[in-house]
């Protein structure tokens, strides 16, 4: 078995972070099938070859999960996927949006060298 194991730090209110938690679940149902239920703030989750748990704290977010023999040839994606997830959900407030700025500030920078050159 191939495991899967991320964390992240956040400063969302418990709440907010636990339907954050909620959101990432429900595309995971919806994409792939998952099926998930929580206990307390622990967001349980399997599938045919995948098993796993997702612990929600007051500031960090744990994910451990289990990938069968099928799935493990996927885990660097699932890995890619994870870690989207929790950018756009549990990013620190603030870096998000300053992520965002510096890719705006970035397009206008090539778009004003394109004007430049043609």
């Amino acid at each position: 078995m191939s495991e899967i194991k991320a964390r992240r730090k956040h400063d969302l209110p418990i709440e907010e972070a636990r339907a954050a938690a909620e959101k990432i679940a429900a595309r995971m149902k919806k994409d792939f099938d998952f099926d998930f239920h929580w206990e307390r703030h622990v967001l349980h989750f399997a599938r045919s070859g995948v098993k796993g748990e997702l612990h929600v704290t007051k500031d960090e977010v744990r994910l451990d999960a289990k990938l069968g023999l099928l799935l493990a040839w996927l885990k660097p994606k699932i890995e890619a996927e994870i870690d989207e997830s929790f950018d756009k959900y549990f990013a620190p407030h603030g870096h998000a949006s300053s992520l965002a700025k510096a890719a705006g500030a970035a397009a206008a920078k090539k778009a004003e060298a394109r004007k430049k050159k043609g």
